[in-house]
């Protein structure tokens, strides 16, 4: 590391030796919303880490945080491995989970990468489709030297049929938007088993990146760690409507 700050290869080496891959950068901008350094320094670029289809898993899959039986495996393998990363070049680590408020994390990854939303309101990749996540990111004081952000059109532009929009058993996605609570009703019920098994038929509906499928294990794990979240979230909001009922 120099007095620039470390390179952008050095992060990425040591982010694949942590099972993360590195997902784009930006020299930061002030409507960007990335956070001051904990000196209270400026942060001047922001590198974004995640997985690109299933990279992470074998390292998660073996870390003490996925064998533990405590809540939220992921974000907490997340939250240590980025966070030694961040300690490691002198940054701020940053997770798109822990709020409100959140870091605009989507943002983010459209000026790192320069990817479009999907039909599905996820981001799709040329190559991964919908098949990669963001799990963090660290900001740093120095600006770094980053390669120049190549254009590149969204494949649902060339798309016509759009089949993830008519793959799902209850229609929870549309032009209007994300029906998350048929999404879960429909994972709770025994109709749903193969999505909660095997992922969201219409994610796996596109046909982008589809040999880049997330493999069953890890698959499942992120549908029953979604459904957990959703009802935990359904339970929440339950109970905060009992509570300011009139009596």
């Amino acid at each position: 590391m120099n007095a620039r700050g470390p390179a952008l290869d050095a992060v990425r080496n040591a982010a694949e030796a942590s099972g993360l891959r590195l997902r784009g950068a930006f020299l930061c901008e002030p409507g960007d919303g990335v956070p001051a350094q904990r000196d209270g320094g400026e942060s001047r670029t922001l590198i974004l880490l995640g997985n690109l289809g299933g990279s992470l898993w074998p390292s998660f899959s073996r870390s003490t945080e996925a064998r533990d039986g405590r809540p939220d495996p992921m974000n907490r393998w997340s939250a240590r491995v980025i966070g030694e990363l961040a300690a490691r070049f002198g940054g701020l680590a940053l997770f798109p989970f822990g709020g409100p408020p959140y870091h605009p994390f989507l943002r983010w990854a459209q000026r790192a990468e320069g990817l479009a939303a999907s039909p599905l309101g996820m981001l799709i990749h040329p190559v991964y489709g919908l098949w990669h996540a963001y799990r963090g990111a660290i900001a740093l004081g120095p600006a770094l030297d980053l390669p120049r952000l190549a254009a590149a059109a969204s494949p649902c532009e060339s798309c016509a049929e759009r089949p993830c929009l008519s793959a799902c058993p209850v229609d929870a996605f549309s032009e209007s938007g994300y029906d998350v609570a048929a999404c879960a009703d429909h994972l709770l019920d025994p109709a749903g088993e193969d999505c909660l098994s095997g992922g969201c038929l219409a994610r796996r509906a596109c046909p982008v990146g589809r040999e880049h499928h997330y493999d069953a294990p890890q698959a499942a794990f992120h549908m029953e760690a979604f459904l957990t979240a959703q009802t935990a979230r359904t339970k929440t909001v339950t109970k905060t409507a009992t509570k300011t009922e009139p009596r």
